[in-house]
């Protein structure tokens, strides 16, 4: 009998299983449908082009498997095991701020086709797996290995999928990692390193099986070059706001680039901690990041539905003079076909 997966939607990219100072589950849904949402932490930098996106998924214990889903923004160049320290290190550089809070209660693929496996990574007792397809694609593949999908996943894939068809399915193997002599609380974190223009982060998914005034509550730590522009605004009553905002230390750099996978980190940046503190009912968006002058852009967050490919005024002229070409050829073949036509006299 195929074991039951629980399903579970972790954001750390957002969507680990991991909270401050104690690391838990994020969006666990249990094999009765059950959903426990508790604190979860992602880090997102981007640095010459490329998203570096950490997360971790927390031994909690019990026997079984525990899958995830998480939306990517393009397709990993590499899926390696993330350092040790890296999100311990963000949390202790900016502990949770309390505050009042002002809440209430690329072209998809085709949705019939298979999701095509890209990349299979086994790390510690965490089997990953790079998925490319579209959102219904993605949804059959989850079912077919055992997730356990809420009500509203073909929703919430088709949202993603529009934009990105690329996921990352994780499956945690609890007896695995007991095996290993892995303890309840210790993490197996991952590291995917993005190549894209248009980084974002996804948050979205962490209210996937909730509804209504169902709580959402995360923190995001973002590195990047220079203070970034992000889209929706943090503004506090949408359900997310900005706990710190400043160039980053020398000491925190220094720490993080010391972490295993982590020498990419530049020789300065900038450090902003977001708070997710959001019913599902608010959380319809993603954090679209913009590190230049340029906006960020609201497809990337999930403000706007992806545009119909637009033909460039280049290519444009180039069909035209195709048309132009068949045409000249269709009225040369007439001509040629009247001179060979024998005149009959009356």
């Amino acid at each position: 009998m195929r074991r039951v997966l629980a399903f579970f939607a972790g954001l750390t990219a957002v969507f680990g299983l991991l909270a401050a100072p104690a690391f838990a589950c994020a969006g666990l849904i249990g094999p009765n449908g059950a959903v426990n949402l508790l604190k979860t932490t992602t880090f997102a930098g981007y640095h010459d082009g490329v998203e570096h996106y950490v997360t971790a998924f927390q031994f909690a214990g019990g026997s079984g498997q525990f899958g995830s889903l998480v939306p990517l923004p393009g397709i990993p160049s590499d899926v390696i095991r993330g350092g040790d320290w890296t999100l311990q290190r963000l949390n202790k550089e900016v502990p949770d701020v309390q505050a009042f809070k002002a809440f209430g209660t690329a072209a998809a693929a085709p949705a019939a086709s298979d999701a095509v496996v890209l990349q299979q990574v086994r790390i510690d007792a965490l089997d990953v797996t790079i998925l490319q397809g579209g959102g219904e694609a993605v949804g059959r593949w989850a079912t077919e290995h055992g997730f356990r999908l809420p009500p509203d996943a073909p929703e919430v894939l088709d949202f993603y999928a529009n934009r990105s068809p690329i996921f990352m399915a994780a499956v945690f193997d609890a007896d695995a990692a007991k095996a290993r002599g892995q303890r309840v609380g210790d993490g197996t974190p991952v590291h995917l390193v993005i190549p894209t223009a248009s980084p974002w982060v996804p948050l979205r998914i962490l209210a996937l099986g909730k509804t209504g005034a169902d709580k959402v509550d995360a923190n995001v730590f973002l590195l990047t070059d220079t203070a970034p522009q992000m889209l929706p605004v943090p503004v506090g009553a949408n359900g997310m706001r900005i706990d710190h905002s400043a160039k980053a230390t020398d000491s925190l750099l220094n720490d993080l680039r010391s972490d295993k996978g982590m020498s990419w980190v530049p020789q300065s940046g900038w450090l902003t901690k977001l708070a997710i503190d959001a019913t599902a009912s608010q959380l319809k968006y993603d954090l679209a990041i913009s590190t230049t002058a340029a906006a960020p852009s609201p497809v990337a967050a999930g403000l706007e539905a992806p545009h119909a490919p637009v033909i460039p005024v280049r290519d444009q002229s180039t069909l035209l003079i195709g048309f132009a070409v068949v045409a000249l050829m269709l009225v040369s073949a007439g001509g040629l076909l009247l001179l060979r036509t024998p005149v009959v006299a009356k």
